[in-house]
């Protein structure tokens, strides 16, 4: 087929051609965006799951469902690296001024709930060394308030002044957190804190987030009370949605399957949208010229979609380990699914589960396995086990 028709969007966090089988969550932001307009309360979901689940899409799909409604939106990514994670409050400033000069009603005479707002804003800005803060002409920054140097404080009271702009004009503030596990402390919280204020009180504040497993008990350590947040757990697509997540991009250009073909890349992805971009797009390519992609393209596209996999995917995170974290995830490649750590203290030829500590808590912290329950470990990446055990057959 034509390379330049290829319906299909391998990539972490690209948005694919067909959004199947996440209906619910998609609902559930709208019923958030439709109660904020009314005034009322409403819960925004903190999405967590393995890797290659489509968090990140969905996390973009929601922003995009409130940018419609007039919202103000920020999106900040937490970082792993201690040189990024101080600059989050910077990214949150940068952020909401944009976001500020979009919402801003476009009428001659602003509001005075307007002209608080922003000039807390500006004031929380300059405190977090964004430089030519310029909101409005009739607005300056330096109101006092939001710009103590403490990011609970500080936050708070940004939210607060913005309640009254917010509800004047019917709309809400939407902060979007991509992998919001790795959020530097403070600043995740201060988020946490602050939408806590906004249940109490229904301030049309919304915390959002995407993140790994791990994700409601990192932020239940930040704050006790984050227990009672809406945590969605995102998974892999059922069959029938994995097949029209393939099916249906290729036959908008034209292109079907075969069934056989069709169960063949179903299987081998496991059903997580990020597989299904890879071997779509390898199955595309697999077969030049044709109008059907036949069980044999099917296989050729196995083949190709594993080795992009092993190469962009699981090689990148396998170098991130070191030599004894690397000992301890090829120990766990030898279950199935998850590995309990009494075995693997035996496996290892270990005394106890204490000796697996350091390397255990290493891991987690890189994002590359988390303990699904007590006593318990598994992969972050889907199949993450099935290329190690290739590296031990080659």
């Amino acid at each position: 087929m034509d390379a330049a028709r290829n319906p299909y969007t391998p990539g972490a966090g690209k948005a694919p051609p067909a959004l199947v089988g996440r209906g619910r969550e998609l609902e559930e932001g709208r019923v958030v965006v439709a109660r904020t307009a009314r005034g009322a309360s409403a819960d925004a979901p903190i999405f967590y799951g393995l890797r290659g689940v489509g968090k990140t899409v969905l996390l973009k799909a929601l922003q995009n469902q409130a940018a419609a409604a007039n919202w103000m939106t920020v999106e900040i990514e937490g970082k792993q690296e201690s040189t990024e994670q101080h600059l989050s409050r910077r990214r949150l400033a940068r952020g909401l001024v944009g976001a500020a000069r979009s919402a801003v009603p476009r009428r001659q005479r602003m509001s005075d709930a307007w002209k608080r707002a922003l000039g807390t804003i500006g004031s929380f800005s300059i405190a977090a060394g964004v430089t030519g803060v310029e909101l409005s002409i009739d607005v300056q920054a330096g109101s006092g308030r939001g710009d103590s140097g403490d990011p609970t404080v500080d936050l708070e009271e940004l939210v607060h002044d913005l309640v009254p702009a917010l509800a004047e004009s019917g709309i809400g503030l939407g902060i979007f957190v991509d992998e919001i596990q790795d959020l530097d402390p403070a600043m995740l919280s201060a988020l946490v804190s602050v939408q806590h204020r906004a249940h109490q009180n229904s301030w049309p504040f919304h915390l959002y987030g995407a993140g790994l497993p791990n994700v409601p008990a990192r932020l239940a350590e930040v704050r006790s009370y984050s227990e009672r947040f809406h945590f969605v757990q995102i998974g892999a697509l059922s069959p029938a949605d994995a097949r029209a997540a393939l099916a249906e991009p290729a036959e908008a250009e034209g292109v079907t399957y075969q069934d056989a073909a069709l169960d063949r890349l179903v299987d081998v992805s496991g059903g997580y949208p990020y597989f299904v971009q890879v071997f779509g797009d390898q199955a595309w390519r697999a077969a030049p010229g044709h109008a059907v992609i036949t069980r044999q393209d099917a296989d050729i596209a196995v083949a190709q979609g594993t080795a992009v996999l092993d190469e962009s995917l699981f090689h990148s995170r396998w170098n991130r380990a070191t030599p004894a974290q690397k000992k301890l995830m090829r120990a766990m490649a030898e279950d199935p699914v998850q590995s309990q750590i009494s075995d693997l203290v035996a496996r290892l030829g270990k005394r106890k589960p204490s000796d697996l500590s350091v390397a255990r808590d290493e891991l987690i912290k890189k994002g590359l396995i988390f303990a699904p329950e007590r006593g318990y470990l598994r992969f972050t990446v889907p199949h993450m086990d099935d290329y190690l055990r290739r590296q031990v057959e080659e």
